[in-house]
């Protein structure tokens, strides 16, 4: 009996060891095969350790980088900038995908250097309620109405930085160029600000610029250690006008005034942190990338004496009907100027200066049959989608008659898409036709040094901010 007992035991064991022998046996196959189904990376390179591939994307050529990347990997790969794992998308139904179908999927976000330099308030590093509410109000301070009411004081900054410009000395045309974008911007944000105070927040806001793009290491004596003390002054400037516009009951209605004015649905105002990082952010957004692209155009007309006559024509006979001038521009007018605008939307497209945007997935996202991971930043390229000759014929030539036929959806993005498109895109262009048309009607310019040759700071404009002199024309006023 014993015996019979001890073998039934054994067999039990036996069984019981062979079940579950098989069961992690299925158990393998079953992970094997979901390991198999699940989304894999996309191809691509990491670069260096901590710093990636950034030095290989700021030292060149945008356009050689992305195109050789996407060459080798396809429309879809992974890289490292800024210390950031990323996942590129080089396809307009991707941009599509990631800035607006499926942008729930993925919040705004950038490097934390550059979170930190501009402030943790500012609208583009947000979302839900608090992203849409300040969407709002930004666009009600730059709604066409507002625009229009600017026309005049726009016009006035830039015929005082032309004829500042127009010494005959060779200029550094983008430093101009940034002079007056950020004149612009103080006036969209602030309205007629006192002198102590623009003169304080230029300064300062010019230290700020020069750390923003630097290695961020917080050393002494580094460019940005010195940004960031800079950045703290900034904010005591901004709480000082604050605090004499609520003294004076000063009830503008520029970007300020909207910012002090605003309450959300629980009757909560903004703090004054919250304020001040979201001005210093409108002036990041609008200053370096205006003048980039303003330096293009200047470019871009000097190089074909062809087009440049097309847009004195038009720009002449709004000259003429004005008295040769002598009656300011109208808002009407800048709304009228065909030639002038496809000019500006070609020099967007071929500068292409915001070459991709910052977005973070929040959580595992498959794309393409590719793996985006939780917390990796995702970057459509702009710059290779605005270069492609699937979309744009011929596209290294300036041609501006392209745009006499509407692009294809989503193949054109100069301010990004989606939500957070750029909300100053019409500040822009409006700055923008205002300074060709003065330009164009009252002065003439000569490029000196070398033409074709580009730097990245990180924006791409012409080698040494192209370096020009600047004459009155003898019949001009």
């Amino acid at each position: 009996m014993e015996t019979i007992v001890s073998t039934l035991i054994y067999i039990l064991i036996f069984l019981s060891a062979l079940s579950y022998y098989l069961s992690k046996k299925q158990e393998r196959k079953h992970k094997a095969k979901q390991q198999q189904q699940q989304p894999k990376l996309p191809p691509g390179s990491m670069g260096w350790p901590v710093i990636g591939e950034t030095l290989q994307l700021y030292s060149q050529d945008p356009n050689v980088f992305f195109a050789k990347k996407q060459k080798r990997y396809g429309d879809v790969f992974k890289t490292n900038i800024l210390g950031c794992p990323c996942i590129m998308l080089a396809s307009p139904e991707a941009a599509r995908f990631v800035l607006v179908t499926h942008s729930h999927l993925f919040k705004p976000t950038y490097p934390k250097s550059k979170e930190i330099m501009i402030g943790p308030w500012a609208l583009f590093f947000h979302e839900g309620r608090y992203h849409t509410n300040l969407r709002k109000l930004v666009h009600s301070s730059l709604s066409p109405d507002v625009l229009r009411k600017l026309v005049p004081d726009i016009e006035a900054v830039v015929i005082s930085r032309i004829e500042a410009m127009a010494s005959g000395s060779a200029i550094n045309t983008f430093h101009e160029m940034k002079k007056l974008s950020f004149e612009v911007g103080i006036l969209t944000i602030f309205g007629r600000l006192e002198s102590k105070h623009k003169d304080e927040l230029k300064k300062n806001y010019l230290i700020v610029d020069k750390g923003y793009n630097s290695f961020p290491t917080n050393l002494p004596g580094t460019a940005y250690r010195r940004a960031l003390k800079a950045r703290k002054r900034l904010n005591e400037i901004i709480r000082e006008i604050i605090k004499e516009r609520r003294e004076k009951k000063v009830m503008d209605k520029d970007l300020l005034g909207h910012l002090l004015n605003f309450k959300d649905e629980r009757n909560q105002t903004l703090t004054e942190d919250q304020i001040a990082d979201n001005i210093i952010g409108v002036l990041f957004a609008a200053q370096d990338t205006t003048a980039s692209v303003l330096t293009w155009i200047l470019k871009y007309l000097h190089d074909d004496p062809k087009l440049l006559e097309s847009v004195k024509m038009e720009q002449k006979a709004i000259y003429d009907s004005n008295g040769e001038g002598k009656l300011p521009l109208t808002w009407a007018q800048t709304r009228n100027m065909p030639v002038t605008h496809k000019v500006i939307l070609e020099s967007l497209r071929m500068a292409s200066i915001i070459s991709f945007t910052f977005r973070e997935a929040v959580v595992d996202v498959e794309y393409d049959g590719f793996l985006i991971p939780k917390g990796w930043k995702v970057m459509p390229l702009f710059r290779i989608i605005h270069h492609n000759p699937e979309y744009f014929m011929d596209p290294k030539s300036f041609d501006p008659s392209r745009f006499e036929v509407a692009p294809k959806p989503n193949t054109f993005m100069p301010f990004g898409g989606g939500a957070h498109a750029c909300p100053g895109n019409e500040l822009a262009k409006l700055e923008m036709l205002i300074m060709i048309h003065h330009l164009v009607t009252k002065y003439r310019w000569e490029v000196i040094g070398s033409k074709n040759d580009v730097q990245y700071s990180p924006f791409p404009v012409p080698r040494d901010g192209l370096p020009a002199k600047f004459y009155k024309n003898p019949a001009s006023p």
